[in-house]
């Protein structure tokens, strides 16, 4: 059996998006997946849920899982142009929390930027 990477022993992840109508920042704990380098969460509300109202009109957004503080985009993973990453998502879900309907929505951290040389040490 493979061990579950670091951050997926972790039962919450820390949300920070960009207030719609206010501009302030607002986090939320909520549970997440992990697949590859990507985060997903489940919106049991949907799009009715205020912080994915937030993220559709900014999608940058921070989150915190554990000591990792990570910057990056989000999205919606729509059932009808992905499912089986919908469904892919929803699964893992279920098997973490016991729990797994709701709309997915990704967060991508982007790139992994190689770490830089000191010039002294070329």
């Amino acid at each position: 059996m493979m061990r579950p990477e670091a951050s997926d022993e972790q039962e919450y992840l820390y949300l920070t998006t960009r207030g719609r109508k206010t501009g302030r920042a607002h986090q939320i704990e909520i549970w997440f997946t992990r697949r590859g380098r990507r985060y997903y969460l489940v919106a049991e509300h949907g799009l009715r849920a205020h912080w994915v109202q937030n993220l559709l009109v900014e999608p940058r957004v921070r989150w915190r899982v554990g000591t990792a503080n990570l910057v990056g985009r989000s999205r919606v993973v729509r059932a009808e142009t992905a499912p089986a990453l919908v469904r892919d998502i929803q699964a893992r879900s279920k098997s973490k929390y016991g729990w797994g309907d709701g709309l997915v929505v990704e967060l991508d951290p982007g790139p992994r930027h190689p770490r830089r040389v000191p010039r002294g040490d070329r």
